[in-house]
């Protein structure tokens, strides 16, 4: 049991915290019973350690120990596990492991692919609810000119864990572009100056579905490689939807076409 926060283990856990940590440990931590399920269950992650604190084990998480007994434990006491902790009320259990994204040619597609492009997401709220739609349309994401890293912590938790479920790829721009032309992936990219609404679009074959970030939207280059460009109708004083609802609609869009078809 280790119940100094000072601890050396405990600090090296902590730096796990940081961006520039996770990069040089190449490792990072995953919180949360639901998350901590799904990234075990996860072929691509590598588990390294199970930190637990006894005394506020949830049942949730009393589950995920009894299953894995093969993994590596540390026991710590309650304040040792709220500074590794990056929610304000902590359960008993944090996963530390490793994962990498997929290179693009090894992005498994199926016989009719629906990709989400999101191309300089800048926010990781937005970049993980993006995955959880993803996930739930049935989808493969690839993330070009990448801002935010899809294992921090907040993406995870905006997720909800399925960052470890659904196939990913990152990758510069060009490269992304150049391996949606080679797929033969119908390209439709969203912008508020098209004249095509979003329903419009036949999305019912491969198609990859490009958003941008929400201040400035697809970069002129990406806009020129689309096939097609569709808008999401604004009624009211914004602008603009938030980048992870402009996905869900377009890949639920795509998702009623294919079941109608």
């Amino acid at each position: 049991m280790i119940r100094s926060r000072q601890n050396p283990k405990v600090k090296a856990l902590a730096r796990l915290k940081t961006k520039k940590g996770r990069k040089q440990a190449g490792a990072f931590l995953v919180e949360g019973p639901r998350e901590i399920a799904r990234a075990l269950a996860s072929p691509r992650v590598r588990p390294e350690l199970l930190v637990v604190d006894p005394e506020n084990v949830s049942p949730e998480e009393a589950a995920i120990l009894a299953a894995h007994p093969e993994l590596p434990r540390l026991e710590v006491a309650p304040p040792v596990l709220e500074k590794l902790a990056y929610r304000e009320h902590p359960g008993g259990l944090l996963l530390v492991a490793r994962a990498k994204a997929l290179e693009l040619h090894a992005l498994p597609l199926g016989e009719n692919p629906l990709v989400l492009v999101a191309v300089g997401l800048e926010k990781p709220g937005n970049l993980g609810a993006v995955f959880r739609s993803a996930d739930a349309a049935g989808a493969a994401v690839v993330v070009a000119d990448p801002r935010v890293e899809p294992f921090a912590p907040q993406t995870i938790r905006a997720s909800t864990g399925t960052v470890f479920a659904v196939p990913f790829a990152l990758a510069p721009g060009e490269a992304v572009r150049n391996w949606l032309k080679q797929r033969g992936l119908s390209t439709v990219a969203t912008s508020p100056a098209a004249k095509t609404l979003y329903w419009e679009a036949d999305l019912k074959g491969p198609a990859a579905i490009l958003i941008g970030p929400e201040e400035s939207g697809l970069s002129p280059e990406w806009l020129a490689a689309a096939e097609r460009a569709v808008q999401v109708p604004m009624q009211g004083s914004a602008d603009s939807l938030n980048a992870s609802v402009t996905a869900a609609l377009l890949l639920y869009e795509a998702l009623r076409q294919r079941r109608a078809d």
